[in-house]
């Protein structure tokens, strides 16, 4: 029904990524949809919701955000009743979970090595162009350097073609990011995994791990919006106990 992440996190640092298994969703939402905002019938979410959180035994919700491919990356300090506009959040509380909804593009997790913080980012290429990396890194009390990072399912380079004026725009804030566009035809193939690396790595993110799920290729477990259109979205949570 999940994916745990396998990173060295320390032990009471804890997240997982869902699947689309399990759930009360059905047609183009089949399964585990845990998103309020793409037609599926919000008592159903709620109920999806409401299943993830008693099967991870959180004692507090987790806190829903509302993502707008921003960079906006909001500091928890308690349960929020209603969304907030943000694509990312970041706690130094315990039992207060940081979560993302995606369908394709990149949920990043991460943590400090003490396990005292905790954040997850909703990013897409808008918010990894803008720098939503850099803005969730910079709510840490600690250096890049003390921090590590695990990227969970998102669409892979197989199957991200985007234009030449998105690459262009990567380009223009590091050349390097050359290196994470392929061309096919007119169109570019663009490396999601790479580009939020090299983003990590300009803030000293060296400990970075995951990136090996396609959302796109793997209809059974993961929603897919470039694959789907209508289709619901998984999530990406990440806590301290």
């Amino acid at each position: 029904m999940w994916i745990v992440p396998d990173w060295p996190a320390p032990a009471n640092v804890k997240a997982v990524a869902t699947t689309r298994k399990g759930g009360s969703s059905i047609g183009p939402y089949q399964g585990l949809n845990l998103g309020d905002h793409v037609g599926d019938e919000p008592e159903v979410v709620q109920q999806n919701r409401q299943r993830l959180q008693q099967q991870l035994g959180l004692d507090v919700a987790p806190v829903w955000l509302n993502q707008t491919h921003s960079i906006e990356v909001v500091s928890l300090e308690q349960a929020q009743p209603q969304a907030m506009d943000a694509d990312g959040s970041y706690t130094a509380k315990s039992q207060l979970p940081c979560v993302v909804m995606t369908a394709d593009c990149l949920p990043v997790i991460l943590c400090d090595r003490q396990g005292t913080q905790v954040a997850a980012v909703h990013a897409g290429w808008r918010g990894l162009v803008d720098g939503i990396i850099e803005q969730a890194v910079a709510k840490f009390s600690v250096p890049g350097s003390e921090i590590m990072a695990w990227l969970g399912p998102a669409i892979g380079p197989q199957a991200f073609e985007v234009g030449g004026e998105v690459r262009e725009l990567f380009l223009a804030h590091d050349p390097a990011a050359a290196q994470a566009f392929q061309p096919r035809g007119e169109k570019w193939l663009a490396d999601l995994y790479q580009l939020a690396r090299q983003r990590l790595a300009k803030v000293s993110v060296d400990e970075v791990f995951g990136g090996d799920c396609c959302t796109y290729s793997d209809a059974e477990r993961f929603y897919s919006y470039r694959r789907d259109g209508v289709t619901g979205r998984q999530a990406t949570l990440i806590w301290r106990e």
